[in-house]
Formats: structure tokens, sequence, C-alpha cells
């Protein structure tokens, strides 16, 4: 038994050894990744290949929480749908009620084009029998905080 241990750390420190003096030189053992970044270019791909709705209703997300006019190659960089490789895409956003194409960027388009407290004040005092707060909800950010203040 006291053998079969020797044998063993020795085998353990000439293993040990051969590691440190090959250290500067790769291992062929070790598996060679053809891509770091392997996970990003199958989740942009599963993006592309997902229903047109499905890659209509990220665009409108990214137009509605940015509130900025995007070009294609914008909207693309950000969220991974390519409008000019996708022509249905593309036609069916420019038709969309909830986005403006002005022919070059896509933006989001509330149903009231507010943008601060006093323009909902005023929009609000022109309907005396009440507006709907679904057709407020998205017009600015903090349309919500505004409209809990003023009830």
């Amino acid at each position: 038994f006291k053998k079969q241990q020797e044998k063993c750390a020795s085998t353990l420190s000439s293993i040990a050894a051969s590691k440190a003096a090959s250290s500067a030189v790769p291992s062929p053992l070790v598996p060679v990744k053809f891509s770091n970044d392997t996970e990003r270019l199958q989740h942009i791909n599963s993006i592309r290949k997902a229903p047109v709705g499905a890659q209509m209703k990220r665009v409108i997300d990214l137009l509605f929480e940015t509130r900025q006019a995007l070009t294609l190659e914008q909207i693309n960089e950000t969220c991974h749908v390519d409008m000019k490789a996708n022509k249905d895409v593309f036609d069916n956003m420019r038709k969309n009620p909830k986005v403006r194409y002005d022919g070059e960027r896509f933006s989001y388009k509330s149903k009231h084009s507010l943008r601060d407290k006093k323009e909902l004040l005023f929009l609000i005092r022109k309907f005396p029998e009440g507006i709907a707060v679904i057709d407020l909800k998205d017009s600015y950010p903090t349309v919500m905080e505004d409209l809990q203040i003023n009830v």
C-alpha cells in the first residue's frame, strides 16, 4: 500500500512539474472556442426568425421606452430587428397606428401628444365630461404620477 502511495505521489509531482514547465505553451487538450459570443448570436438569430408580430412588438417597446426617433440602423443595433432585410416588418411598422415614420426615422406616437403636466391639465380641462386614463397612459413617462397628484 505504501509503495502504491509513493508511486501516486511521484506521478502527481511529475505532472505538476510538467505543467509548470509548459505553462507558456497552450495545452492541445483544451477545447478551442470558435466564438465567445455564441449565445448572443443565437439570441439575435432567434429574434430574426421570430414571427413578424413579435419583431414589431420589440420595436414598438423600444420606441416607447426611448421616446426617440430612431433610424433602421439604430433599431437593428438596439433590438436586433433588421427591418431592411424583413420587408413585412418594415411595411407593418409604417402602417401601425402607434408608430410615426417620417421617411427616415421611426418614433412612438401616443394618442395625445403631451409632454408635461401643464399640457395634461390643459387637455383635461378641454374635456369636462372626463377622458379615459388609457388614452393618456402612454403620453409621456410620468403621466401616471401627474394624474395621481391631480385626482
